[in-house]
């Protein structure tokens, strides 16, 4: 799915299947993500802030300058692009 530059703030994407999908520059602040499927989403510059990320899975997702400020924890970031561009191991 290409929701790159989407405004998804609010949202309730509990559950959702997102994987694969181009998130770039989208505002996901305050919206949640718990229990999502991110695997292989790409977040490139998306902000995160205050995102509910419990138990989401982003193995694999490109977090690059994304902004996790204040955002819930999650779990499985095997292989993710960090935002500093580390890759999470």
């Amino acid at each position: 799915a290409d929701l790159s530059g989407a405004d998804l703030t609010h949202e309730n994407l509990s559950g959702a299947n997102l994987r694969g999908a181009d998130l770039r520059r989208a505002d996901l602040s305050f919206t949640n993500l718990r229990n999502a499927n991110l695997t292989g989403a790409n977040l490139r510059r998306a902000d995160l802030s205050f995102t509910n990320l419990r138990g989401a899975n982003l193995t694999g997702a490109n977090l690059r300058r994304a902004d996790l400020r204040r955002a819930d924890p999650f779990v499985a970031l095997t292989g993710a692009i960090m935002p500093d561009g580390s890759v999470h191991k």
